[in-house]
């Protein structure tokens, strides 16, 4: 039987087939829509939204309203682990996440705690259960985490960074105990992420935004390698028998695609940079793959919205294993007419790569 819009996007990371491909947008519950501005004024903080079970859940269906994506993605962030270690996440206008206790020696990181996804995290799995039983089937639910690698960074540079001085220089000085960090997040990541699927996310993905920032040697040992150990402790046969799928989305990682079909996710991201239709020959039918749309192209046109969303479509070509996105997560002031435009253009384009 063929996927109906409530499973599609399940379908087409397991690589079975569907009738169209299907389509979602990471941050797609976010900055660019007014309903979600007015709900952040109203709550008073970025992380009031992310730890109110019932705001959080708010935020993840507005865009649901709006448009036919066929996946809800969780509202959190990336940074949760982290700030239940204790680090004291906060967020700067214009500037982004801060931890006020960045990490500085080997001595914290054996300090650290792992934290109890139920008990110091409860607030994201409680928001988890509450958007699943408001999705009422309609469509899955994603869930997710920032990969060990990117979670150590803004760990120990306290925040964004440009040169990644602090964690490079901690990586090559004293390789042992960031290797010591690396494990204590992936033990701490495959937790999160287990706790989500028991308490009901259907699919999960780990951001890996900072991995394409090593050169080859490093990416494999200080992020690919703790991304697997993190697949590998997951979950995914639930009692119902419902297969979980897996994404793994390294920016900036095109060109380790292959080593990256290896590592046991069932669906590799792409950013806009990587072609689809060479990433596709490349990693052959071992896994599906996500994306991979300029974000960029949302301040476009909807007729160049249209031929963009074409050109991605006809680069992944016929057959399934494909699911829309962009190549990164949606940008502020971007106007969701033009989304709608990018979610009508697959819905229109797709079916004949189907047939």
């Amino acid at each position: 039987m063929l996927a109906t819009k409530s499973h599609c996007f399940i379908d087409a990371l397991l690589r079975r087939p569907v009738q169209r491909t299907p389509v979602w947008m990471m941050r797609q519950a976010g900055r660019y829509l007014p309903e979600y501005r007015a709900l952040r004024a109203k709550a008073g903080s970025f992380m009031n939204l992310c730890t109110n079970p019932e705001l959080a859940c708010e935020v993840t269906l507005q865009p649901l309203r709006r448009f036919s994506f066929d996946a809800a993605i969780l509202f959190s962030d990336i940074l949760t682990i982290p700030d239940a270690m204790g680090l004291g996440l906060h967020f700067v206008e214009n500037e982004g996440p801060k931890f006020e206790r960045p990490l500085n020696t080997a001595a914290e990181v054996n300090s650290l705690p792992v934290p109890d996804p139920e008990i110091e995290l409860r607030y994201v799995m409680d928001a988890v259960r509450l958007i699943r039983r408001n999705l009422n089937g309609e469509v899955p639910l994603i869930g997710f985490s920032g990969s060990p690698w990117t979670l150590a960074t803004y760990m120990i540079e306290g925040g964004s960074s440009r040169s990644f001085e602090k964690i490079k220089r901690w990586m090559y000085s004293d390789p042992r105990s960031m290797h010591a960090l690396l494990e204590k997040l992936a033990d701490a990541v495959a937790l999160y992420l287990n706790a989500q699927i028991a308490a009901g996310a259907e699919a999960v993905m780990i951001f890996d935004t900072w991995g394409g920032n090593l050169s080859t040697e490093d990416y494999l040992m200080f992020s690919l390698a703790y991304a697997r150990s993190v697949r590998e402790r997951l979950s995914l046969d639930p009692e119902e028998g419902n297969q979980i799928p897996t994404i793994f989305f390294t920016k900036g990682g095109g060109q380790w695609l292959e080593t990256m079909a290896d590592s046991g996710y069932s669906a590799l991201g792409l950013d806009w940079t990587t072609d689809l239709g060479l990433a596709r020959s490349r990693v052959g039918n071992r896994v599906a793959l996500q994306g991979n749309m300029d974000p960029m192209v949302l301040f476009a046109e909807p007729a160049v919205i249209r031929e963009k969303v074409r050109t991605v479509l006809e680069r992944y070509g016929k057959g399934s294993g494909h699911v829309f996105n962009l190549g990164h997560g949606i940008v502020p002031g971007i106007d969701p007419e033009n989304v709608q435009a990018m979610v009508e253009a697959v819905h229109e384009f797709s079916p004949a790569n189907h047939r």
